[in-house]
């Protein structure tokens, strides 16, 4: 049995475990990781382009991020947070770009609208709160709405197209919202990382074993699923970013923090759209309000993809459920992860949840044409036969302990650290990957500055990301100049009238 020593070692390659590479690297050139991968490829999962919406979280569209208030008003917060957070990852990306290290950001994202759209009085009232609430800071100061069906046919032609007369509408849109490829985002910057010295990339493992070493670092032993040999990595800090396959991962560490905590799957399908006749005549992500009882992950939405330089159209997701954690895990999953410590929260999360029990079967035994049905509320004239069906990364949402329930459903993501430092783990999904950098640089703060007396790092990522320390929500002129050069440097200032639909 074969070992080698790091400094760091990623599980998983996807978009979380190739940004934290990258940070570390551009920190500490010197520093030496070791990645691995359980399939054969790297972002094959949930960061995979059409594992995802593709959609650059900022919040402009997505109506489940500004619930309304017990009072009736608009609850702002987390929106001005997801706000801030994607302007981070947007900064890195951009140096990464000046920098030559990561290609033409058209191949990784691309300027599409970002809009929310909505019918019916009391939804139009509500989406007339949530603008004027939004739009009065300059986080949002660019946000357009209108209520007039002739501009919003200008917008979005496809959804408007033969609507019923007279229906009341209402839309929002923010023009420089963009469409992500995060698979190849994360593909570019493990090529890049496998071309600096102290990289490894170990593709086809799975994490076996982890041990705590007495002097804090882990020993990993490591699968090869084509041959079947062992390896150890022994490495002084382990990030566990493997998506789904992070609960049990975490589980298998036996640290204290993880304890408690239980994954609830949510396997999710869309209706794709790939006929240029009618690709051409949509390029926005158009939101709208979720049903009653689904989860915040199952918003619809109607998305222009661009993937690999191809447009097409994308719309649900359509919720399941299923047992796996990851798209090529095993039904085992679920079961597998059962302990004495979670059993408590994840049956109280069950009995608590009954609606969204119901809403999961309704949803997987939706006919092809219950499904256009639903596509149809935004394209009227959607035909059954022009889509087809494809299914979506798993997504593992957290059950934790709750003082007065037992346990709690949380939709989002969640850092799980161990005292010391030396190992962390992510769970959850949305808004996920659009946050990545802001998550990691989290990590890195409480993992590498706060225990391995790295001060040194934050005058590095200051110059790497300008707003770092500082809050892009109270400093409306850092905003506007982080945003302005973000926007230049990614291509995302395009002109309204070269983004409208041929």
């Amino acid at each position: 049995m074969t070992t080698k020593s790091v400094d760091v070692l990623l599980v998983g390659a996807g978009a979380m475990s190739t940004t934290l590479g990258m940070l570390l690297k551009q920190l500490d050139p010197a520093i030496k990781i070791c990645m691995v991968e359980r399939l054969d490829y790297v972002a094959c999962e949930s960061s995979d382009g059409w594992n995802n919406a593709g959609t650059g979280h900022a919040a402009y569209c997505e109506l489940n991020y500004t619930p309304k208030k017990p009072d009736g008003g608009i609850d702002t917060t987390k929106a001005f947070n997801i706000n801030a957070a994607f302007e981070v990852s947007l900064q890195f990306w951009s140096h990464l770009v000046e920098n030559n290290i990561l290609p033409n950001p058209k191949q990784f994202i691309n300027p599409t609208p970002h809009m929310s759209f909505v019918w019916g009085e009391e939804n139009v009232e509500f989406l007339r709160q949530r603008y004027e609430a939004l739009s009065a800071h300059q986080a949002f100061a660019d946000m357009e709405y209108s209520e007039d069906p002739e501009l919003l046919k200008e917008w979005m032609p496809l959804v408007m197209k033969n609507r019923a007369p007279g229906e009341k509408v209402a839309a929002t849109r923010v023009r420089y919202g963009s469409d992500v490829n995060f698979g190849e985002l994360a593909r570019s910057m493990a090529k890049y990382l496998g071309t600096q010295e102290g990289f490894d990339l170990l593709l086809s493992r799975i994490v076996a074993d982890l041990d705590r070493q007495d002097d804090g670092s882990w020993n990993v032993t490591l699968k090869n699923t084509e041959t079947g040999e062992k390896e150890v990595v022994n490495s002084r800090f382990v990030f566990l970013g493997a998506g789904g396959g992070a609960l049990p991962l975490l589980q298998k560490s036996g640290i204290k923090e993880g304890e408690g905590y239980g994954g609830f799957p949510v396997s999710g399908q869309w209706l794709v759209c790939k006929k240029p006749e009618i690709v051409e005549q949509h390029l926005a992500k158009v939101y709208g309000k979720a049903p009653i009882g689904a989860p915040p992950m199952s918003v619809p939405h109607l998305d222009t993809r661009i993937i690999d330089g191809q447009r097409a159209l994308l719309f649900g997701p359509f919720a399941g459920f299923t047992t796996k954690f990851l798209k090529q895990g095993s039904f085992l999953d679920l079961p597998k992860s059962i302990r004495a410590g979670n059993i408590k929260p994840m049956l109280s999360v069950a009995i608590h949840n009954m609606d969204l029990t119901r809403y999961l079967i309704g949803e997987v035994l939706q006919s092809h044409s219950s499904r256009v049905d639903a596509l149809r509320k935004f394209f009227p004239e959607a035909k059954d036969e022009d889509w087809t069906l494809a299914y979506a990364g798993q997504r593992v949402q957290i059950i934790k302990k709750d003082a007065d329930k037992g346990g709690k459903l949380e939709f989002g993501t969640e850092v799980i650290t161990a005292d010391d430092g030396s190992i962390a783990a992510l769970l959850g999904a949305s808004p996920g990957a659009s946050t990545a950098v802001g998550t990691m640089i989290n990590i890195i703060e409480n993992c590498f500055i706060k225990h391995q007396g790295k001060a040194d790092w934050s005058t590095r990522l200051k110059e790497m990301i300008p707003s770092y320390g500082e809050s892009l929500n109270d400093n409306p002129e850092l905003l506007k100049r982080v945003r302005d050069h973000n926007l230049k440097v990614l291509e995302l200032e395009t002109q309204v009238e070269e983004l409208e639909p041929a």
